[in-house]
């Protein structure tokens, strides 16, 4: 039977996934710009093949130790309603099927865990697995466009 393919990643020791539905391409860390009036989630911008996009630090959204950008670290680049972000990792693994039956509803472990789509149970450990499409608010979404907007127009 054929699992839920999903991109897995490490961040701080732990291990989280996403849909690879939702995944484009993993690259090289890139310079990251700061990004002014952006939303605490953005940690700035990366030029990936002429389209600016946004970097979400997830470490903060998640409450894992802050981290400077190392040059071993990797951007994952998803698309997520109709928006392109990256997300730095630490370390990719790889993508890998996992069974229905190993998921666990993350809402039933713990209340809060609206970011998570659920907790996969696997021989060598749990993997949390993100759900893009709950990660910003809309208010963030639309405060990432305005910064945007307005860093393009001091660049003009």
């Amino acid at each position: 039977m054929m699992g839920d393919r999903v991109a897995v990643f490490e961040l701080a020791g732990y291990r989280y996934a996403i849909a690879i539905a939702h995944v484009q391409e993993f690259v090289r860390l890139p310079s990251i710009v700061p990004l002014p009036k952006a939303p605490a989630i953005v940690e700035g911008v990366v030029n990936i093949r002429g389209t600016v996009v946004p970097v979400l630090d997830i470490r903060q959204r998640f409450r894992l130790p802050e981290r400077r950008p190392h040059i071993m670290d990797c951007l994952l680049i998803a698309r997520v309603n109709q928006r392109v972000v990256a997300i730095r990792v630490d370390r990719v693994i790889g993508l890998q099927d996992i069974d229905p039956r190993d998921i666990e509803d993350s809402s039933a472990i713990a209340p809060g865990t609206e970011y998570l789509a659920g907790v996969a149970k696997l021989p060598d450990g749990l993997v949390l697995i993100q759900d893009l499409r709950a990660f910003l608010s809309q208010a963030e979404a639309q405060d990432i466009d305005d910064a945007i907007a307005g860093a393009a127009e001091v660049c003009q």
